[in-house]
């Protein structure tokens, strides 16, 4: 049995959960969220818990017990506190602004970058190399700091390049002379 599917989901007050045959509803202070379910689990609502019952023992579905449990809890989540990314630039003449909605990075390729911020996700620029991205569903967030930095990810030898705020790069040692 799935030990995080077995857990139970606490629910804040301000938290408002409506459960349909195959799909699950939050809605909270930062916006609203929904889900479909499988069949093959089943959602029992308590007053500020939720839990989450398998019908089956098989292996693959008790993966996706636990699955589906983490999915709904980064939704409880996600509408009551939200998620944040933070990415950091280095880099002699690297840099980003917004404009119309879009993230403009200048890494020292020959032509601006564009991206385009997604529906229900707000990104912030600080010093032109300190970039914040806020949403209420993880997994969105993720793939947007995601693709950030993938458009000049960390090299080891100098560090230049796009990293996450925490991310540690082990540097390398340059070549040596004779």
């Amino acid at each position: 049995m799935s030990r995080i599917g077995k857990k139970k989901i606490t629910i804040p007050d301000n938290i408002a959960i409506d459960i349909k045959s195959f799909e699950i509803s939050i809605q909270g202070p930062k916006g609203k969220l929904s889900h479909f379910i499988p069949d093959f689990i089943t959602l029992q609502n308590n007053t500020n818990t939720l839990q989450l019952q398998i019908k089956s023992k098989e292996k693959k579905l008790q993966a996706l017990y636990g699955l589906y449990r983490s999915i709904i809890n980064n939704m409880v989540i996600g509408v009551s506190q939200g998620f944040e990314k933070k990415l950091i630039i280095n880099g002699v003449g690297y840099r980003c602004y917004l404009e119309n909605n879009q993230l403009v990075l200048n890494l020292g390729y020959s032509h601006p970058i564009y991206i385009k911020t997604p529906q229900n996700i707000s990104i912030k620029v600080e010093n032109n190399t300190y970039i914040s991205i806020n949403g209420i569903d993880k997994q969105t967030v993720g793939e947007v700091a995601a693709t950030i930095r993938s458009m000049r990810p960390p090299e080891p030898y100098k560090g230049k390049g796009i990293k996450y705020i925490d991310e540690i790069i082990k540097r390398k040692i340059g070549k040596a002379g004779k």
